[in-house]
């Protein structure tokens, strides 16, 4: 069977499988026993759980904690809550896994199952694999056991009391400890929570602390998550800042673990110029440990030129916020994160939280006076293109002569101000050409030139 959990969960069409309802319980009745082997005591394990605002995710966590629960788990739920916020829980209950029902930025159609363990890190492999070979398992002799049935408004229930608590004190830990002694008075902030999780708590928040805020996209119904707003679609925030004469924008997506930026003149503020951003301000504080920022292979050349000018080092590492928060453990660095805008600050937290970033980045303009236009000075963005060409195999490039070949005169002819990336989609035959440098006209060039040559070497009949 083909590996069901990638770098961020299992992921897929509500429905379908594996998010259909019997797998889904497979998953949580397998989670719950795995859980009780590794317990010290003898005790039933503990799971907290939290979904965002998709239609499906009401059914989806259901049939999860069927399953858990007739495993002898004990199952919290938060209700709607972003990713970040269940990471939180699980660390601070404690329990012994968080589990979210969400697929980020993905549209309504879709969902997916993430796993958290009491640290804030993602589950371990081992374990996904013991429940990856339990769903095969049931899947061959078709045996899912039942559960009692839980009513959907049992369950919703359970999210105006306990989960409504559970959320507060996700609340009160942002306000009181991540945005401890923040001020946001006279401070003007468009909020764009994509429709999604964040939309109650995100404003809630920078409303407590004192800001000015204006919403935009939240108001979730169920299928209009990510739809035309949030991080993937910034034009919104972007109309909204200008036209309240805010002093920033802030985008998130639908479960919140990333967050992008608009400036007061509406210029667009990504992962890579809020690493920069950050990594002034903890090296003002003498916090920014060994000159080390960690991003991964697709943030922009731009952001390691710009690091260079201090005497600072980029740390790159395969594309997958896992990956970073694997190479902020080794390394000890403190702060890493994507272009997309997933930024870890491993001291506060092991989890990417959208909301924390946006903190840290009104912290940095508070206590320094200045405003994000300001702020970003020194990090210039080079043009990117990226070409996918459909392979009908996918062969190590360096094997290839003819890619090889391409590939070094290429990057012989951009020189030190240049990039180039070559890689295969984990998901598609598809071959990904990514080339930055400084002129838009020659990137294209560049990338198309060489994207020909893997169509001629590799391309699909």
């Amino acid at each position: 069977m083909k590996r069901l959990f990638g770098t961020d969960g299992m992921r897929g069409e509500a429905g379908q499988f594996p998010l259909d309802k019997a797998t889904v319980r497979t998953v949580g009745e397998s989670l719950a026993r795995h859980l009780a082997e590794k317990a010290e005591a003898e005790r039933a394990p503990r799971i907290v759980l939290g979904r965002d605002t998709r239609e499906s995710g009401l059914w989806i966590e259901q049939a999860f904690t069927e399953g858990a629960r007739a495993a002898g788990a004990e199952c919290q739920s938060a209700g709607v809550i972003t990713t970040p916020g269940v990471a939180f829980l699980t660390r601070t209950l404690p329990a012994d896994a968080g589990v979210v029902i969400s697929a980020s930025h993905n549209p309504y159609q879709d969902n997916g199952i993430k796993i958290f363990s009491p640290t804030g890190r993602k589950l371990d492999d081992a374990t996904e694999r013991l429940i990856e070979a339990d769903i095969e398992a049931a899947r061959k002799t078709e045996a899912v056991k039942d559960a009692p049935a839980l009513k959907a408004e049992a369950l919703e229930e359970g999210y105006d009391g306990e989960g409504a608590r559970l959320r507060q004190r996700y609340l009160d830990y942002l306000a009181q400890d991540a945005g401890a002694g923040l001020s946001l008075e006279n401070l003007s902030i468009v909020v764009d929570c994509a429709n999604g999780a964040a939309s109650q708590i995100a404003p809630a928040l920078f409303e407590r602390l004192g800001a000015r805020v204006h919403q935009i996209s939240c108001e979730p119904d169920g299928r209009n998550i990510n739809r035309d707003c949030g991080s993937l679609h910034i034009e919104g925030l972007r109309r909204a800042v200008l036209e309240h004469g805010a002093d920033l924008g802030v985008a998130f997506d639908g479960d919140a673990d990333r967050a992008l930026f608009v400036d007061a003149r509406g210029e667009f503020v990504d992962g890579d110029a809020t690493l920069w951003i950050m990594a002034q301000y903890l090296a003002s504080r003498g916090e920014l440990k060994d000159g080390i920022v960690v991003a991964t292979v697709m943030s922009n050349i731009g952001l390691e030129l710009a690091l260079g000018t201090r005497g600072w080092r980029l740390q790159r590492t395969d594309v997958g916020d896992k990956y970073v928060l694997e190479e902020l453990l080794r390394t000890g660095a403190s702060i890493g994160g994507e272009q997309s805008g997933h930024i870890i600050f491993p001291r506060q937290s092991l989890a990417g939280d959208g909301i924390t970033t946006a903190l840290g980045l009104l912290r940095a303009m508070h206590d320094t006076g200045s405003g994000l236009d300001q702020l970003t000075t020194g990090f210039k963005r080079y043009p990117q293109v990226l070409v996918n060409v459909r392979v009908r195999e996918k062969r190590p490039f360096e094997e290839v002569a003819e890619i090889a070949r391409a590939s070094a005169e290429t990057r012989a002819q951009m020189g030190e101000r240049g990039r180039l990336l070559l890689r295969y989609s984990g998901t598609e035959p598809l071959a990904r050409v990514m080339i930055e440098g400084e002129q838009q006209e020659a990137v294209e060039r560049y990338a198309n030139q060489l994207a020909s040559v893997i169509k001629e070497s590799l391309g699909a009949p």
